[in-house]
């Protein structure tokens, strides 16, 4: 297996942050063309999607995110900024993790499909998240 990990600069906003052009380089550095991209982001306040960007599909997202999930007083986990136990919620919507089939080196994604960090944890502006490679 071939793993890498990077680092993502959210800030200190909600973010969809669009990864595909980092898996697309981390694949290209390798040899082997066809298998498993997996992704794992080691943090309890972020997670990963598969969805169109650019066309609204993010924002909606964090706003279907903002309505499910409020930024309240309802969160028994209680560190951070006001709200933060939502955060660690976020994970459970959406998981920390995500495969994707790897075929002649490029990921099988469909025509609008984009491989995304969710960040809705605006106490941590740096996430790192690790690309594995499992050759098939």
């Amino acid at each position: 297996m071939r793993s890498e990990e990077i680092e993502i600069r959210t800030g200190s906003v909600e973010v969809v942050y669009d990864l595909t052009a980092e898996c697309e380089r981390f694949l290209a550095a390798g040899t082997d063309r066809d298998g498993l991209l997996h992704l794992w982001v080691p943090h309890a306040t972020a997670g990963l999607a598969v969805l169109e960007t650019g066309a609204g599909s993010d924002d909606d997202l964090l706003a279907a995110l903002r309505d499910l999930l409020p930024r309240d007083d309802r969160w028994r986990h209680r560190h951070g900024s006001a709200g933060h136990g939502r955060d660690h919620v976020l994970p459970a919507l959406l998981p920390p993790f995500a495969t994707v089939p790897v075929l002649g080196g490029r990921m099988a994604l469909g025509t609008w499909q984009s491989v995304c960090l969710v960040d809705t944890n605006v106490d941590n502006p740096v996430r790192r998240v690790r690309l594995s490679f499992l050759a098939g």
